[in-house]
């Protein structure tokens, strides 16, 4: 091979930290054994999860990612300046890169990013394509379980402050206890001179949000039933996909969207040599969507030891984005 054809290595070191078969089973295991049953929504986001989620952000009905990407171009030089310079940025569940990529142009001088995103295929691609478009902004992905301790990498160059970036609303995907626990281990992760620029998903009208989770081409539903081809793949169950089928309800006196898998008849699943009893009609709950008003929310955000010192909502109300600090 000549210097003409010898593959170009990135610029980039990936942090490999995925969970392991045997993490996939035993959260399963305990899922399956809780009265009701459930499934962790963090195994949503496997290669092809990823691919159909990014297919749900361009569906009419999800109004979220639109509206998200609408706020930061109207509002990040705003927000950039109330950051400020040389920043570590450390993105939770980066997807794609499209927020990173407006966040990344708008700062002065960042030093590093990390994204955090438990796809290996989705954090190298995403990476690879930011590594591009922005040269001396040193890459350093992590492919891991964000919900658990991180270790970072640490950059070259030393930053002035670490800025957590989670867009979207997948802190919503949270019981209040969880997003307790995540926003202190953001707390933990920016140290005391850090910053955390959260999206959150409002209130709004029933209507309008089941619709965003019930989409009517069924990417949604072929997004939660992927779920349990995955399972079956990695870790050897036999969910049968046409048992079951996907619910998405606004409990808007939990202020959360509930997202079942409901069972279509009596059947029984296997998993790791143990039997799983479904009755007819029974449901097994996969995800949450918290919607949130300002003052719950910063009462989540004091208990893990942050306070909410800016904020920036679309024209409407319907989503916000919230710059907090220890």
């Amino acid at each position: 091979m000549n210097a003409m054809t010898a593959p170009v290595l990135p610029s980039w070191r990936l942090t490999d930290l995925r969970p392991t078969p045997d993490d996939i089973v035993g959260d399963t295991l305990a899922g399956l054994s809780a009265t009701p049953k459930r499934l962790p929504s963090k195994y949503f986001y496997d290669a092809r999860g990823s691919q159909l989620f990014e297919r749900i952000t361009r569906q009419p009905e999800y109004y979220v990612t639109r509206v998200e990407l609408e706020l930061l171009e109207q509002r990040l030089p705003e927000i950039a300046q109330t950051i400020g310079a040389d920043v570590h940025v450390v993105e939770y569940g980066s997807g794609s890169g499209r927020k990173t990529r407006l966040l990344l142009d708008a700062l002065t001088r960042p030093v590093a990013y990390t994204p955090v995103e438990i796809s290996r295929t989705t954090v190298i691609e995403s990476t690879a394509r930011l590594a591009e478009e922005f040269p001396r902004i040193e890459m350093l992905p992590v492919c891991a379980d964000f919900t658990k301790p991180v270790p970072l990498p640490e950059p070259l160059h030393d930053a002035q402050r670490t800025l957590v970036f989670f867009p979207g609303s997948t802190l919503g995907n949270f019981s209040d206890e969880g997003a307790v626990e995540l926003l202190a281990a953001m707390r933990e992760t920016m140290g005391p001179n850090g910053q955390a620029l959260v999206g959150i998903d409002l209130d709004k009208d029933p209507s309008l949000v089941e619709a965003a989770y019930n989409d009517a081409a069924g990417v949604t539903a072929a997004f939660t039933l992927n779920l349990l081809t995955r399972l079956n793949r990695e870790i050897g169950s036999d969910f049968d996909l046409d048992g079951f089928r996907h619910r998405a309800v606004y409990a808007r006196d939990r202020g959360r969207i509930e997202t079942d898998l409901v069972s279509l008849r009596a059947q029984t699943v296997h998993v790791a040599g143990r039997a799983f009893e479904f009755e007819a009609d029974e449901s097994m709950r996969v995800e949450i969507s918290c919607k949130y008003e300002d003052a719950p929310f910063a009462e989540l955000a004091a208990r893990a030891g942050l306070r909410v010192i800016d904020g920036w909502n679309d024209s409407r109300n319907w989503f916000g984005l919230r710059l907090l600090q220890p």
